[in-house]
């Protein structure tokens, strides 16, 4: 119960506030007299609050007197609890009191501005500071006798007399650093504390020492080298006797100190690629002396730009020295156990460490130069690619597996990555690279196929190439440049040691060039269809033109240079096809392609250029098809397109031009004696000039600018569908009008003058000429029949002879049958006098 209810209960009670309930009460019971003399429990109820009125008073009495007592009893607790309180105060002040002075004994009395240290606190000092210097003594026991033993082991490799002495105590060296070693690694294993810092130091000095040892025996040989004239070109026969046998058993004392070396030390780290022979090594510190000083420091041969001097410079030296390893320094190796080394290669592998140095701290500089990146690499592919040739590889060198396990094995530990590995090896170095040429090779691209004479056909074949495409194919200068840029750039990725790094550079390189290229052409020939269209013919001013335009547009589409427009696209397609399929059976690109089948990770790359064929993964030697399949494929499409609209175009203009004939609105004109005897002159339409002028300037361009067989091809499908449709619109389909005998010598003329214009059009070969218009030949023949030629070809064919009997009739009257017999039939049913 809360102190504001027992407030509540012990206040005096409100006599007004019960009097005021009391009426509400018997107003709500009883609402007037009749009420109260008819209620007949009023009495009763008021007999109850009488008593209940009574209970609450007693109650109350009793309540008071309790609440009195529990009053009372509540002061007198909190009274006891109050002195408790007091009580326990005191005896915490008390406390905090003496436990700060407890606390001031227990501090240091050091810690005081003007405090003495007790005597416990001296004792302790001292006590740390003795334990301290003898844990230092024993350390300096340890190095002293370390230092000493190593300092004894060099001043004897040192001795000219006896140098091996100091392996006895280099031996002592090593076991007094593996019992340190050994009693460390207790001690650790029981506290449970990381490696101490003697174990390093003491392993540092027995590096050092054997360093020390091998400089001791380096030294020696140095000195002995230079009485050779080392690393100048030795002639060893010029030498004395005293100094080479002076350089021979310095040699050996070092390779036997290498033996030494072998079997006090196991191999437990791998080769770097300075290690070698002990001997070759020392023989290589006087050339990368001269090394550094050229081409590290100050001087002018130091250049960025021109990395070719410092890779010429160690293949100098290594074709220099051949003949000294091979002569001298490989019989000295038959004599010991390092017999199986080749020592000319031993001595370029230790060469390569100063070009890999170099390339490694000049390689950052040169990010953000590429065209000096990209020179730097050509120069280390070539250096890679000379010294090969030179016969270096890694077999017979200490970098190769000793023992391989079998051919292949033994192959791949001979295999040398080549110096420019250490550029190519790096991604962000190849990237950079790559990027660079690609760059490089799409502005050459643009600047090919921007320039003015970019799509001007040549007028004779380039004679000075090594390996022309096509003798008779006459190429655009957009098409030769760009086939010689991408052998250029072939020639820059190809000699790339590794196939994923060609098939990348292929894939990111070279192939947008062709991409481009075809999409070039492919765009040519669209604008070709959109210009020469029926719409714009028809609605000039349409899809944007106005009517000048359309003239324009008209003029480029039309006649001649339309037609060259649309050979430009042709022998750049072909041309360009052409090469990739010689390029496609080269070695370098079935060597890639057969990688790229037989390697999954080159397949995932191919499958995602979407101009490269899809590889099959088959383990075969060669694979079907060339690396350059698809895009051949590409390329035919667009000759294909080409040649039909070149057809396309030549027949719809020269049957645009026969309208007017065909109409007969044209006059007539004296027939030449070229095509007629001079006793009977025919008159020829002079509407018939035009389309045969046209005809015969389109296949005179057609012939000069085309290879023979595509000029042929051509010329075969034009005009075989220009004889159909001069053979249907001239005599099978005239309609109701009839043919005079006149009017089908005059036929006649007309179909020897096609023939006759296309001989003279096609001057290299003049006897295809007449082959497309056999059949238009033989309906002007026999429309133009006069006599018993014609009485004998209508019995034949109207006749009851049969069709064998029928050909031979008309091979030997009319020189053909191309045209079926019912064909020849409606022709003669089209003369006036034919009866039948």
């Amino acid at each position: 119960m809360s102190s504001a209810q027992i407030r509540a209960l012990l206040g005096s009670s409100n006599e007004e506030s019960s009097q005021k309930r009391t009426l509400d009460y018997l107003n709500a019971r009883l609402h007037s007299w009749q009420d109260l003399e008819d209620a007949t429990d009023f009495q009763d109820g008021v007999d109850v609050s009488e008593a209940r009125h009574n209970q609450l008073k007693d109650d109350f009495t009793q309540s008071q007197l309790h609440v009195n007592d529990v009053v009372a009893h509540t002061r007198e607790s909190i009274s006891e609890q109050l002195h408790t309180a007091q009580e326990l105060s005191l005896l915490r002040h008390s406390l905090a009191d003496e436990l700060t002075f407890l606390s001031q004994q227990l501090v240091s009395s050091l810690a005081g501005p003007d405090g003495k240290p007790t005597l416990l606190e001296d004792v302790e000092t001292l006590h740390r500071g003795l334990k301290e210097l003898q844990s230092v003594k024993g350390y300096i026991q340890v190095v002293e006798n370390a230092l000493r033993i190593s300092e004894g082991a060099v001043v004897l490799a040192k001795s000219p007399a006896s140098p091996f002495d100091c392996i006895s105590n280099y031996k002592d060296l090593q076991k007094f650093v593996l019992s340190v070693r050994q009693a460390c690694t207790s001690i650790e294993d029981a506290a449970g504390q990381q490696t101490l810092h003697v174990v390093t130091f003491l392993t540092n000095i027995q590096d050092r020492t054997w360093n020390e040892i091998k400089g001791a025996f380096t030294g020696t040989l140095l000195v002995a080298s230079e009485k050779l004239q080392w690393p100048m070109t030795v002639n060893y026969n010029e030498v004395t006797p005293a100094d080479r046998k002076a350089f021979e058993t310095a040699f050996h004392n070092l390779l036997k100190l290498q033996s030494v070396g072998t079997q006090l030390h196991p191999q437990t780290q791998e080769r770097t690629e300075r290690d070698g022979l002990y001997p070759i090594e020392a023989l290589v510190q006087p050339v990368s002396l001269r090394f550094k000083y050229h081409f590290e420091g100050s001087r002018q041969t130091n250049r960025l730009d021109k990395p070719e001097w410092y890779f010429t410079h160690i293949l100098n030296i290594a074709h220099e020295q051949r003949s000294f390893m091979d002569n001298v320094i490989q019989p000295l190796l038959s004599q010991t156990e390092y017999r199986h080394i080749v020592a000319w290669r031993e001595f370029t592998l230790l060469l390569l460490p100063l070009l890999s140095r170099k390339l490694r701290k000049t390689i950052p500089t040169l990010i953000s130069h590429p065209p000096i990146l990209a020179h730097t690499i050509y120069q280390a592919l070539a250096f890679d690619s000379s010294l090969k040739e030179e016969g270096f590889d890694l077999g017979g060198t200490s970098a190769a597996a000793t023992e391989p396990q079998d051919k292949r094995s033994k192959a791949e530990s001979s295999k040398w990555e080549g110096i420019s590995e250490v550029i190519l090896g790096e991604k962000e170095w190849f990237e950079a690279w790559m990027e660079g040429e690609r760059a490089f090779a799409m502005d050459q691209y643009m600047s090919i196929i921007s320039a003015a004479d970019a799509w001007l056909i040549a007028d004779e074949n380039i004679e000075d190439e090594e390996s022309p495409v096509d003798k008779e194919l006459k190429p655009t200068n957009s098409a030769r440049q760009v086939k010689a840029l991408v052998e250029q750039v072939t020639d820059r990725y190809s000699p790339l040691p590794e196939f994923v790094q060609r098939t990348r550079f292929m894939i990111t390189v070279q192939l947008p060039l062709l991409e481009s290229y075809h999409s070039r052409i492919s765009a040519s020939l669209d604008a070709f269809e959109t210009l020469s269209s029926a719409f714009m013919r028809a609605v000039p001013g349409s899809l944007g033109t106005d009517a000048g335009r359309t003239r324009d547009s008209r003029s480029l589409t039309t006649g001649v240079e339309g037609v060259q427009r649309l050979c430009k696209a042709l022998v750049s397609a072909k041309y360009t096809s052409t090469a990739m399929e010689s390029w496609g059976e080269d070695l370098f690109f079935l060597e890639l392609w057969t990688e790229i089948n037989r390697k999954a990770a080159l397949r995932s790359r191919a499958v995602a250029a979407s101009s490269l064929p899809d590889p099959k993964g088959s383990d075969e030697d060669v694979p079907e098809g060339t690396i350059f399949e698809e895009l051949v494929v590409q390329y035919n499409k667009l000759v294909i397109r080409a040649e039909d609209l070149i057809v396309h175009t030549v027949i719809e203009e020269v049957e645009a031009g026969l309208k007017p004939h065909f109409t007969g609105n044209g006059a007539s004109v004296q027939n030449t004696p070229e095509n007629v005897p001079e006793t009977d002159p025919i008159a020829l339409p002079t509407s018939l000039l035009n389309p045969i002028t046209l005809l015969s300037s389109h296949l005179t361009y057609l012939q000069g600018a085309l290879p023979q067989t595509t000029a042929t091809m051509l010329y075969r499908r034009i005009a075989s569908s220009l004889a159909l449709h001069i053979l249907q619109r001239m005599i099978m389909y005239r309609g109701r009008t009839r043919i005079t005998p006149q009017e089908g010598r005059t036929i006649l003329a007309e179909c020897e003058l096609w023939v006759e214009t296309c001989r003279h059009a096609l001057a290299k070969a003049p006897a295809r000429a007449e082959a497309p218009w056999r059949s238009l030949l033989q309906g002007g023949r026999i429309i133009g029949a006069q006599g018993e030629t014609w009485v004998k070809v209508v019995d034949a064919t109207l006749g009851t002879s049969s069709d064998s009997e029928w050909e031979t009739v008309m091979v030997e009257l009319i020189g053909f049958a191309e045209l079926t017999r019912e064909d020849v039939s409606r022709i003669i049913r089209t003369r006036a006098d034919c009866d039948r």
